[in-house]
């Protein structure tokens, strides 16, 4: 039997030649230098030669794993070249047939006449949501307990808009694969998206919906009240930090050298501290804030004492002069950033994160609130871009940034 020093010392000559390990597993050298790993053996009455990889990407003990595993086959009486080949062609079909194929044509099929950026988006939400447990399936295979299965998981992360949309995003998938021969039915048929899903409550907590966002946001642009609560619905939109850490903000957090807003963990519903990336847009309100100070403490000062912040009702008493009450809150801008970014592909812990709704223990506790602050600061620039694009264009525009 061959050593690993004897295999490793092999070298070319100017005639190819094999060095034999036994039981018909040998390595052919070849005057290129080549060291190819071979099983020679009989198969109803015909010689034959299977490869099983090339050294050193297959080193000896593994060449002997394949060999031990071809003469396994060979004696329950099938051909191990046959079954291999049997075997790539399964895998192929598989992979023509998986979702993620039918779903990339689907794509092609569905992208015409549409803007690239809401194709991206759209390709986008189907990577990260769907294909993590539909990807690699064979549509054929697939049944409706995991459809029901990914969409409770979406759900579960607090985004349940998303959860339905994912769930029609399949099934037109699968009515493509109907109508193209690649399967015969349409699991996302079989239920409704109120038969697994949580119904929505609405609360103190309402938001508009997205189509709605750019009349808000011009709305705020034009409000006849005073700069300082203009600017903190500004601010809050640009941040989407709790109401409650936004009116209690104090310049000694804030480094726009580093674009950083540090909130302190006594200030944080969670208790730990919390870091928000500060757009351009974002620095440029804090600017306008600071020209416009009453204390050199508090963003943010209450009329009758500027030692204490805003009252918790200003925004939302702003809010309805505008024509918003009962249709929109401080908070509802966290849930529409939330939803909005989720759709466009953003990396759930990136936004949870952001969101200051990371699961926090005691060991986690004071490290969550700097994780990827990288790619927190690019979507945070990324969304106040876009909160600017579609202000002015008076419409929800897609996404320029990237999810990286």
């Amino acid at each position: 039997m061959l050593t690993d020093t004897e295999v490793r010392k092999s070298k070319p000559t100017d005639k190819a030649y094999r060095l034999t390990d036994g039981k018909g597993l040998f390595l052919f050298i070849t005057p290129t230098g080549g060291r190819l790993w071979r099983f020679k053996y009989r198969y109803d009455g015909k010689q034959k030669l299977m490869a099983l990889g090339q050294y050193p990407d297959v080193p000896l003990v593994l060449a002997r794993e394949r060999h031990a595993a071809a003469r396994k086959l060979l004696a329950t009486g099938v051909d191990p070249m046959a079954q291999r080949k049997a075997e790539k062609t399964a895998r192929k079909a598989t992979d023509e047939n998986s979702f993620q194929t039918i779903a990339g044509l689907w794509i092609e099929h569905w992208c015409v006449g549409k803007s690239r950026q809401h194709v991206d988006a759209t390709r986008r939400r189907i990577e990260a949501n769907i294909f993590p447990l539909l990807g690699a399936r064979p549509i054929t295979e697939i049944e409706a307990p995991e459809l029901v299965t990914m969409v409770k998981s979406i759900e579960g992360r607090g985004v349940g808009d998303l959860a339905k949309r994912a769930l029609e995003t399949t099934g037109q998938i699968f009515r493509f694969g109907i109508a193209h021969g690649y399967t015969r039915c349409n699991p996302a048929a079989e239920f409704k998206p109120s038969d697994i899903l949580r119904p929505t409550k609405k609360t103190n907590l309402d938001r508009i919906d997205v189509k709605e966002l750019p009349a808000l946001l011009r709305s705020i642009e034009v409000y006849q009240g005073t700069h300082i609560t203009r600017l903190a619905i500004k601010l809050l939109a640009l941040t989407f930090v709790r109401t409650t850490e936004l009116i209690g903000a104090r310049w000694e957090e804030f480094d726009l050298e580093a674009r950083r807003w540090n909130v302190p963990a006594s200030r944080m519903k969670m208790k730990t501290p919390h870091i928000v990336a500060l757009s351009s847009q974002a620095i440029e309100v804090l600017e306008l804030l600071r020209s416009l100070a009453r204390s050199d403490e508090l963003l943010f000062p209450g009329d009758r004492n500027p030692d204490k912040p805003m009252s918790n009702n200003t925004i939302l008493l702003a809010l309805k002069r505008m024509g918003y009450q009962g249709r929109m809150t401080g908070h509802g801008f966290r849930g529409l950033a939330s939803t909005i970014l989720h759709e466009q592909g953003y990396n759930h812990e990136h936004i949870e994160l952001q969101l200051a709704h990371a699961p926090r223990n005691a060991v986690s506790a004071a490290y969550n609130h700097a994780l990827y602050l990288q790619p927190r600061a690019r979507m945070m620039q990324d969304w106040a871009d876009f909160l600017e694009r579609t202000q002015r264009g008076g419409k929800v525009l897609p996404f320029c940034g990237t999810t990286a």
